[in-house]
């Protein structure tokens, strides 16, 4: 037996004879039985596939163990986000290091040791209740924050008060994809809310009639007003606002995640908040429009209109993509994107710049914190082997110096990070960043190496700090992270070039850049693995069915994977901006062409792949994770005993956020274990990393 093999094979998927009529087009679905996900027999039949998971990634429990416990010292260390100031308080989230969840600090001093807030470790047995949002009042004398459970977009409403740190009875239900916008006099806020859904539907219906309501601090949510609500237009997704004068009540909706969005305005000046009539401001749906500042009747707006790599009107363009904007005293603070990775300029409110802010390393700034009052600017500064610091900034001048950092076991020197550029299919020139421990000599054409990507939606891909990254990389990994079309490194062309019909480009640029690994004498198939989460994981799952012979593993999590049927659920009408739909004959052949589930050949054999999934997502529902891998399973073949086909399935547990950090840290020694007994096997696969 291999050391890939095991006895404990997941069992035999059962299948249904379903086959829809797409267009004229014939299109089986044997596996439709699993999108019943409360139905007992799938259930049974997760837990049987979770038990040959787990007997699989058993066979080495002290290399499991031994990852565990490093990813525990990695992961064991403060974490903090920027500072940001509501009157006289300031507010931050934290964690200890190990607690499950993030908690909401408040202090008079961003530099203060902090109070705790709201501690949502202890709201449930089982530590999957989470901290989803925050929104403080204009006074900081309040705070609404939003709770999930089990991982779900899902959001309810509730009110703390700051000083005393007593629960107002307040509760708002049903609310999703939005934050609370509080109205300058603290009487209540303005949050976004889909209609309940029916019973036992919550996971899995589709959304659409999203709205904006006004809570009254004290009142019941029956008592709720309705603000904004597009009934013609049912896939607008809305998301309010309050400027920081109190005046101007903003509301930006999108169809779904296309970036294009329309602005509605309120002015609030003399009007009750609950009263608040919002009237089209910019409502044609044809550039990105965000309002970032207001100066009495005039809005300062980031737009990408008349400028795909965006602005500021009234501010000069510079070759680099704008990401973040905050008003500092005097000043604006931007962050703009320079070859996916960050730099920092600061101009006066006229567009005059002033000051390149120097930030020393190649790295992501990942938030500004600023008001108009204040003399300086907070930055999220963080890098691949870096974790994420508060680099504190003085606009007039540009000096920075790092404020807070957290207590990390790495040192970043033992590590370098490279940018290599890759030419693709269509002659286009693809970034990638490439990490790996700085004593390893790249060319020698063995590394285990893991290909991670995204490709979508408009995000950019920067330099980002994870753990289990970082403990791939310690072992002897090489990690390389491309900034693929379909995200947001370069504007809306990089956008564009990848998204609906032109989407198979996102792959094709993933292939290149592994063909580059092998032709570099870096690594060869037989040690690539390919990952990605969510739309990363439908990355993951078209690069292994399309290349089967060019990655030695894969790892799609989270992924969306049946490109016929995911607008069917929850919130995957959304995606329709990047994808199109089955609905539409000419989608259909695009979707076809590169769906996961559907470019499965029988009789293939495919290399080593875990699927992961949560059984609780209501984003990316798990259906989409347990029919790829019923139909990968069946269709497995090669010489003497076949790679294995691992689906693991977290309980409790939706898309991501809200996740315990014991799940976590579970998931990713995983996770780790099997890319290390597989592209890792006889390098990395030791209980004790080598170096």
């Amino acid at each position: 037996m291999t050391a890939l093999s095991s006895p404990n094979r997941p069992p035999p998927t059962a299948t249904v004879d379903v086959v829809d009529e797409l267009h004229g087009r014939r299109v089986a679905d044997p596996y439709r039985w699993l999108e019943e996900l409360d139905a007992p027999a799938v259930q049974q039949w997760v837990a049987a596939q979770n038990a040959a998971t787990q007997a699989w990634l058993g066979a080495t429990p002290r290399l499991r163990d031994a990852l565990r416990a490093r990813l525990t010292q990695l992961t064991d260390h403060q974490r903090r986000s920027v500072p940001s100031r509501r009157g006289r308080w300031w507010f931050w989230l934290a964690n200890d290091g190990l607690s499950d969840q993030d908690v909401l600090m408040v202090d008079h001093d961003p530099d203060g040791a902090g109070r705790v807030l709201i501690d949502p470790n202890h709201l449930s047995d089982d530590a999957t209740v989470s901290l989803a949002a925050t929104s403080a009042s204009h006074d900081g004398q309040r705070v609404a924050y939003a709770l999930s459970e089990a991982g779900s977009d899902w959001m309810t409403w509730h009110v703390v008060d700051v000083p005393t740190g007593r629960n107002h009875p307040d509760r708002v239900e049903w609310a999703k994809f939005a934050t609370a916008a509080w109205a300058r006099d603290g009487s209540g806020f303005y949050y976004g809310r889909f209609d309940a859904p029916e019973n036992g539907q919550a996971h899995e219906a589709a959304h659409r009639g999203h709205q904006v309501w006004f809570h009254r601090l004290g009142a019941g949510q029956g008592d709720d007003r309705l603000i904004l609500a597009r009934p013609k237009d049912p896939e607008l997704v809305f998301s309010p606002e309050v400027t920081d004068d109190g005046r101007w009540l903003v509301i930006t909706g999108s169809r779904g995640t296309e970036r294009r969005c329309g602005v509605w305005l309120a002015d609030l000046a003399a009007a009750d908040p609950a009263a608040a009539a919002p009237t089209a401001w910019l409502d044609e749906l044809d550039a990105r429009y965000e309002v970032v500042a207001a100066e009495g009747a005039t809005l300062l707006v980031l737009t990408d209109a008349g400028a795909p790599r965006q602005r500021v009107v009234a501010v000069d363009v510079f070759p680099d993509t704008l990401e973040h904007v905050a008003r500092v005293g005097d000043h604006l603070v931007c962050a703009w994107l320079h070859h996916a990775r960050s730099r920092v300029t600061a101009h006066t409110v006229a567009g005059r710049r002033v000051a390149e802010v120097e930030l020393g390393e190649l790295g992501s700034v990942e938030a500004i914190s600023g008001r108009r009052g204040d003399t300086v600017a907070h930055l999220s500064f963080a890098g691949f082997t870096r974790p994420p610091s508060v680099v504190r900034c003085e606009p007039d001048r540009g000096a920075t110096w790092q404020v807070w950092s957290p207590d990390v076991p790495v040192d970043p020197a033992a590590f370098t990070t490279q940018q290599v550029w890759v030419t693709s299919s269509d002659g286009e020139r693809v970034p990638a960043f490439v990490v790996s421990r700085a004593d390893l000599t790249l060319a020698d054409g063995d590394h285990p190496t893991l290909l991670w990507g995204y490709g979508g939606f408009a995000i950019p891909v920067t330099p980002m700090f994870r753990t289990w990254w970082l403990a791939w990389v310690e072992r002897g990994g090489v990690l390389v992270v491309p900034n693929l079309r379909g995200g947001g490194e370069y504007g809306a062309a990089w956008h564009e070039a990848g998204r609906r019909a032109h989407k198979q480009q996102v792959f094709d640029d993933a292939v290149a850049v592994a063909e580059w690994l092998v032709g570099q004498g870096w690594t060869r198939p037989t040690r690539l693995a390919v990952s990605g989460g969510s739309n990363g994981g439908l990355l993951a799952g078209a690069c292994l069915t399309q290349r089967p012979d060019l990655f030695g593993a894969a790892v799609p999590e989270v992924g969306v994977l049946d490109m016929l049927r995911f607008h069917r659920f929850t919130i995957g009408w959304a995606w329709a901006s990047d994808y199109g739909t089955a609905d539409d004959p000419q989608h259909l052949e695009w979707l076809l062409g590169y769906s996961p589930l559907h470019r499965i050949v029988a009789n293939t054999a495919y290399p080593p792949t875990l699927v992961t999934t949560g059984d609780t997502d209501d984003r990316v529902v798990p259906a989409h994770s347990y029919k790829f891998a019923a139909a990968l399973q069946a269709a497995q073949a090669g010489a003497g005993q076949p790679a294995p086909i691992l689906l693991r399935v977290t309980t409790r547990a939706g898309h991501g956020a809200g996740k315990p950090v014991g799940v976590l840290l579970e998931e990713r020694a995983d996770v780790l274990t099997f890319l290390c007994r597989t592209v890792g096997a006889g390098r990395l696969d030791r209980v004790e990393p080598d170096g």
